[in-house]
């Protein structure tokens, strides 16, 4: 515990001003309580980042009396058998909508975290209809990035051209309606886009990672990349490793770019967009991002998206591989 308030102190002093408490699911920590009150001591702002089905009342009113300030709320889809089904997880809709009024009647803001795909874009009117039923103050509609383990269900998770366009209509549709009740961020996939995204804002510029073992990586899928040398908040200071750690140098700014990136335009709009998924489809990290128009493989990555999209879904690939019994027998023919 010692470790991680010392880390929360360096961040301070570096210039951190929020914190997110993530996973993995960060409530199966015993010691939440203690990390959320130093960083509320040292003026960090905390938002708990979870899947909601662990957490009890009791819980969470000591995190709210320990300063806590926001609640980021996943949820995998509002018809329960199916959201059940995708997060492997028996009775876990019926939790999260019960944290959910929790968080609300103590107060907190609440955002709900709707990651879509081919498997539920469907009910996205539904899932807004959800977010403001909760009393969420934002609803983060986001496509699903397919690297770390989305990648492997990229073929299950695909939607269509033609649902990409209809939520990006849906989400427009009730942002104006909402206007004052809702707050709808809107994360559009990859596959089908035409410029890609400043992943993480730029690779080293505004987030660190700290990993429960401590290693500090520059975004959540660093670890994909082989190569990149990950230094440890036990061995260094952060604020060292935030200036001059390998893995942050390494797509750092412009100077790494190769071509078409490197007198692009866009090259400190987009920073290259995602060294991840470059890697991940073209097999080099500094390659363009596949995302991209001008990328030699962007034209094979729109294809395999709709080659994937178009055929039935294979099932989906789960972390934890046996299943809850009930669950298995619903599934079942």
């Amino acid at each position: 515990m010692a470790e991680w308030q010392d880390v929360l102190r360096q961040a301070a002093r570096l210039g951190v001003l929020q914190v997110h408490l993530s996973g993995g699911e960060p409530t199966v920590r015993r010691d939440l309580e203690e990390i959320v009150a130093t960083a509320v001591e040292v003026g960090l702002y905390t938002n708990l980042i979870t899947a909601g089905v662990l957490l009890t009342r009791a819980r969470l009113e000591e995190l709210a009396a320990r300063g806590l300030d926001h609640v980021q709320l996943s949820i995998q889809d509002v018809q329960p058998a199916n959201a059940d089904r995708i997060a492997h997880y028996e009775g876990g809709h019926a939790k999260k909508r019960e944290l959910a009024r929790w968080v609300c009647e103590l107060g907190l803001p609440l955002t709900i975290n709707a990651p879509v795909h081919r498997q539920n874009l469907d009910r996205l009117p539904d899932i807004i209809d959800f977010a403001v039923e909760m009393g969420a103050g934002r609803l983060e509609v986001a496509h699903i990035q397919y690297y770390g383990w989305a990648l492997a269900n990229r073929a299950a998770l695909m939607p269509t051209r033609e649902q990409v366009r209809r939520s990006a209509d849906i989400v427009e549709s009730a942002r104006e309606r909402l206007k004052g009740i809702l707050i709808i961020d809107f994360v559009v996939p990859d596959y089908y886009a035409t410029w890609p995204k400043p992943c993480m804002g730029g690779w080293g510029r505004g987030i660190v990672n700290v990993t429960p073992s401590g290693k500090v990586l520059p975004c959540h899928a660093a670890e994909t990349i082989p190569g990149l040398v990950f230094d440890n908040v036990r061995d260094k200071p952060l604020a060292e490793i935030w200036l001059r750690g390998q893995a942050f140098q390494q797509f750092r700014g412009t100077d790494w770019m190769i071509e078409p990136c490197r007198s692009c335009e866009r090259r400190e709009i987009d920073w290259g967009g995602c060294r991840c998924q470059a890697f991940a489809i073209a097999g080099d990290a500094r390659a363009a991002d596949p995302a991209c128009v001008k990328s030699s493989r962007h034209a094979e990555m729109v294809a395999l998206a709709e080659r994937e999209a178009g055929a039935p879904p294979p099932p989906l690939v789960y972390r934890r591989p046996r299943k809850p019994a009930s669950l298995a027998a619903a599934e079942s023919p």
